[in-house]
């Protein structure tokens, strides 16, 4: 057996049709589309199409509630961060927070930062900054003399002041106010 005599099995490579080379091909003239109509046509994407009708999946009623105000935490359990410890891939003896976390590959990118859940055993020491804490997690690290610090509470804005008021209405408030 020599070099040049390797070759695949019989029908294990199979060219592909190659469409609108003529009529002896077996694919020539309408190139295996049928006739006219918009899936002859190149360009086309009918799937779920109905023809103008009012499609299906539109038509159906869509349950439950969508929140657009919801904070996007990115939530990690007590337990995975012991474990993470454990293994040298987090460091206790800094503040572990959304950056360390996301690192260390135990927290996604989200908007709104990282939430502690109280999930497995905690037995380490440490100070986190994280967005949000749940009571349970928030027991566990403070039992093994942790801190957790949040971000401050958001003041809220100060009242409107009054308008000014004229002609009769004016009259009247000066009155009362005497």
């Amino acid at each position: 057996m020599k070099l040049t005599d390797l070759r695949d099995n019989e029908g294990a490579r199979k060219g592909r049709m190659r469409v609108g080379r003529g009529i002896g091909s077996g694919k020539g003239k309408t190139s295996g589309r049928g006739q006219k109509g918009a899936k002859a046509r190149s360009g086309v994407s009918v799937n779920g199409f109905e023809g103008g009708q009012m499609p299906l999946h539109m038509r159906i009623p869509k349950r439950g509630f969508n929140n657009i105000f919801a904070k996007d935490h990115a939530e990690v359990n007590l337990g995975m961060i012991q474990k993470f410890i454990d293994a040298g891939k987090l460091d206790a003896s800094k503040v572990i927070d959304h950056a360390a976390l996301k690192a260390a590959g135990l927290s996604r990118a989200a908007k709104h930062g990282v939430r502690l859940l109280g999930k497995g055993e905690f037995t380490t020491k440490a100070l986190f900054d994280v967005a949000g804490v749940t009571k349970g997690a928030r027991e566990i690290v403070e039992k093994f003399g942790g801190s957790i610090k949040l971000p401050e509470p958001k003041v809220p804005a100060k009242p409107a002041k009054e308008r000014p008021v004229k002609g009769k209405a004016a009259a009247a408030r000066a009155k009362a106010a005497q």
